[in-house]
């Protein structure tokens, strides 16, 4: 470029900040307003020197950075980055294009048909999500932005269904009234962006109740007792996001027993949020997740949480793509040309709520290539066997913590015992079998208690800043996540994460019996 002269070193300076990770701290711990302090109040009139510029992302950027790249990263779920898909977004900046339309550059239009697909494929998705037939994939920003589409999509087809015949203003008052009635569902351990998508798409929500003795999973049973309960007030569910990995536990709900169910309510639109988990499909040992799929009408996974290809990159796969197209296509002037008319093209406007997108996919056909299939099912098998690993250290301290759920998809869900609890035995021991869950014996005071120091613990340990976990609430539990998915993650890091877990949780014990 005219007048700038490319940092010869830069390449060095990510790679060492990759290679030293591990030696910061995780979790950055300045206050809020930190950088308006550090900054001037406006920019320079000249331009400056890279070398000056370049200083300052170490000595004002990093400060208040997380490291979610580091292998003590364990917090919510991963967002994974590597050198192919950083070379991706390296070269879809320099390649600029909006994409709108297929015009605008073919080959971003058409890359990422053939790597949604190879995607689908890789994932065990049944024929029907392919673009070689009705359906197709397309790259969104993330899940909930999934969420957001295909629930505006859902509800155009809803609309449409209740107002078949009617023309002019009868069909518009019949719109209105249709739209009046209409309600999304979700369940309570449904990720927030279904009640959001809700809000956006002016429809109500109702989260459905789910039970411990189900290991958090939405049921036929229960998804029928809500459906009928909805319809007897004169409502109209038109929606409902299932999850393949909730955010709180990795539950997984009971696709073939929704299935079931979908058969009698042909126009309520089934949405998979696998946002997380999805990723683990890749792997045989899971495949048999997807054998209810074909009944569904969407399904999303986000390639950024554990795909290794860096933030955003969600893959939104869809039944029949006219649901989208009907409910987003808006054709201007300016957009026409032969291609398009012609309706042998793909123009990935109509299936998203922006206009404009970009090249995504290129950092996905990199990273594919890179790592193969093979090398990404190792990536999502070494999760799995280091989430395992955890979980058999927290069993061995019994004394220490109770285990709220066991291990899913490489999550770890835990409280620590309360001094007044020690004589209780172990979550395992105590559950019947197929029972996940594992909540206190007690009264209200006994759990308080618990989650008063499992609160404590977690506060203590990110602000100590070695580690970075989150917590969550289950049933009125208030409870620790683990979840190591890090590409640089290995087991002497799960090691390092259970001493200073235990070393805090002794000590809140020890204060608590002085």
């Amino acid at each position: 470029m005219r007048g700038y002269v490319i940092p010869s070193d830069e390449e060095y300076r990510v790679i060492e900040y990759f290679e030293t990770i591990g030696d910061r701290r995780v979790l950055s711990d300045v206050q809020p307003g930190y950088l308006k302090k550090l900054l001037p109040t406006g920019p320079p009139e000249e331009g400056e020197k890279w070398s000056e510029i370049q200083r300052d992302i170490e000595s004002k950027i990093m400060p208040g950075m997380t490291h979610w790249q580091s292998p003590d990263f364990m917090a919510y779920f991963p967002s994974c980055t590597t050198y192919p898909s950083m070379l991706g977004e390296l070269y879809s900046a320099a390649l600029t294009a909006p994409a709108f339309n297929w015009l605008c550059s073919p080959a971003v239009t058409e890359l990422e048909t053939v790597v949604l697909d190879w995607l689908a494929h890789m994932m065990n998705l049944p024929a029907c999500f392919l673009s070689e037939g009705q359906g197709g994939g397309v790259i969104q920003g993330t899940a909930s932005e999934a969420i957001v589409t295909v629930m505006v999509a859902a509800r155009e087809r809803a609309v449409d269904a209740a107002c078949q015949g009617l023309e002019g203003e009868e069909r518009e008052e019949q719109m209105a009234k249709a739209r009046g009635r209409l309600i999304a569902l979700g369940t309570e351990e449904s990720h927030s962006s279904t009640a959001k998508a809700a809000k956006i798409a002016g429809v109500r929500y109702r989260a459905i109740p789910v039970q411990m003795n189900d290991d958090l999973a939405l049921t036929g049973a229960g998804l029928q007792a809500i459906l009928d309960e909805c319809r007897q007030k004169g409502l109209e569910p038109f929606y409902l996001t299932t999850t393949l990995g909730t955010t709180g536990t990795c539950a997984t709900d009971r696709f073939e027993e929704i299935k079931e169910v979908k058969k009698y309510h042909p126009l309520l639109w089934i949405h998979v949020d696998a946002a997380y988990a999805g990723a683990a499909l890749i792997c045989e040992e899971y495949q048999h997740l997807t054998a209810s799929f074909d009944a569904f009408d969407s399904f999303d996974v986000n390639l950024h949480k554990w795909l290794l290809v860096n933030f955003d990159a969600s893959c939104l796969f869809v039944k029949c793509r006219l649901h989208l197209t009907s409910a987003l296509s808006i054709i201007s002037p300016i957009f026409r040309n032969q291609f398009s008319s012609s309706g042998l093209v793909t123009d990935y406007r109509d299936w998203q709520i922006p206009l404009g997108r970009r090249f995504r996919s290129l950092k996905v056909w990199f990273v594919l290539r890179t790592y193969g299939v093979a090398g990404l099912k190792s990536h999502i098998r070494k999760g799995i066997k280091l989430g395992e690993t955890f979980h058999s250290l927290v069993r061995s301290r019994h004394d220490l913590f109770r285990v709220l759920t066991p291990p899913a998809f490489a999550l770890t869900v835990l409280t620590v015992k309360s001094t007044d609890d020690l004589y209780r035995p172990h979550v395992d021991e105590v559950l019947i079998p197929g029972m996940s869950v594992g909540l206190i014996k007690g009264g209200r005071k006994e759990q308080d208690q618990e989650n008063e120091i499992t609160r404590e613990v977690y506060e203590k340990i990110n602000a100590g800043g070695q580690i970075h976990l989150s917590s969550t609430v289950v049933k009125g539990a208030y409870a620790i996540r683990v979840v190591s998915a890090n590409e640089l993650a290995d087991e002497k890091h799960i090691q390092k994460a259970f001493e200073v877990l235990v070393v805090i949780a002794e000590k809140a014990q020890e204060e608590r019996r002085e």
